[in-house]
């Protein structure tokens, strides 16, 4: 028997977001894992926040949220903020009923850039770290540090040279002939985003105004441990993964670091040394020697560091295509850490619900 189109619909409902959650959806771990972290975070976000005055949207629906456009891919605060008017799985995650009144997109924003450039993001990746760390799922002995390069939210005509006349052209979108300049850091600029610098990946590749973006992995779970944003140089790298080893806490064993060969130098590698971390860096020995010789390679530890190390290359392919981190929105070395921190923190989530956290 045909049933019937009825377009009948109905005065009152008793139903919660809970009630549309698959039980064995992911987002359930990621959720209870995030709101663990967040919960001791109190007294961070008091000390942010004005005792009296219009409450704000709170803090930790701000953070969620942002963890739903990393987790999902979403393009703005005006998509997302659109997506939760109609998005039961976004409600549920983020605490709200069906009837509340969801915040405009620049209610949003303007809130979201209390925490921005803060300490919040990096608070909260150490928490998540620290259930990692009750559950013995990071490596206190073994490490892997990579770089990679992050686009910044600036055009190649904004670079232009710092001591001279403005280049000629009107409108918003003026016409720039590069022929026959030489463009280096040195003498120009990005108007707008100064913390910018020109830079090219290889020989063959074009130069683009970017950052560069710095991870720090554990190797047995992959968790990512340390984050570092540097502006793009040739040692911003080494400088960066030196900066993060000693942020390490060490213990009475002797810990190593792995790495591509683009950390095989003769000062990396002695300073490694010299802080009693086992250099375990891919050898560089094209056209000259290496600075890794046969006192590291000989050990079996060697060619396990350097079959685990390629897997910090999941963390950025992940944070690039479904975080959109390839290029960033923000600028400013400041904003484009915190950005980092909490790419990373949402990257430990998804690896650590799919490592058995947070399921209940």
């Amino acid at each position: 028997m045909r049933g019937f189109d009825s377009n009948t619909e109905a005065l009152f409902t008793y139903v919660t977001p809970e009630s549309f959650v698959p039980k064995d959806h992911p987002l359930r771990a990621i959720r209870k894992m995030a709101d663990e972290a967040l919960a001791g975070m109190d007294s961070l976000f008091d000390s942010m926040y004005a005792a009296t005055g219009r409450s704000s949207i709170p803090p930790e629906k701000l953070l969620k949220a942002q963890l739903l456009m990393i987790l999902y891919s979403i393009r703005s605060n005006r998509q997302l903020v659109e997506q939760i008017h109609y998005n039961f799985l976004f409600r549920w995650f983020l605490g709200m009923a069906l009837d509340e009144k969801v915040w405009d997109h620049s209610s949003f924003t303007k809130n979201s850039d209390r925490l921005i450039g803060s300490e919040v993001a990096a608070t909260l990746l150490s928490r998540i770290l620290a259930q990692a760390e009750r559950k013995r799922l990071l490596s206190r002995e073994h490490f892997t540090v990579d770089g990679t390069l992050i686009e910044a939210w600036a055009s190649i005509k904004s670079f232009k040279p710092k001591d001279g006349p403005p280049s000629a052209g009107g409108g918003r979108n003026s016409t720039v002939d590069f022929k026959g300049q030489k463009l280096a850091n040195d003498t120009h600029g990005s108007t707008t985003d100064p913390d910018a610098k020109l830079y090219r990946k290889g020989k063959n590749k074009e130069s683009k105004l970017c950052y560069q973006g710095h991870t720090l992995m554990e190797n047995r779970s992959g968790l990512i441990v340390r984050t570092a944003v540097t502006s793009a140089s040739g040692t911003g790298e080494r400088d960066a993964a030196m900066t993060m080893v000693r942020k390490l806490p060490r213990t009475t064993q002797r810990i190593t670091l792995g790495g591509d060969k683009g950390y095989d130098t003769g000062p990396f590698v002695k300073e490694l040394r010299g802080l009693r971390i086992t250099p375990h860096v891919a050898q560089n020995d094209t056209n000259r020697d290496s600075a890794i010789d046969g006192r590291t390679t000989r050990h079996p530890n060697y060619a396990v560091s350097q079959k685990l190390r390629k897997r910090i290359e999941e963390g950025f392919g992940w944070m690039k295509t479904i975080g959109g981190m390839r290029k960033t929105m923000y600028r400013g070395i400041e904003k484009i850490a915190w950005q980092l921190d909490l790419h990373a923190a949402a990257y430990n989530l998804l690896r650590m619900k799919n490592l058995g956290l947070g399921v209940t």
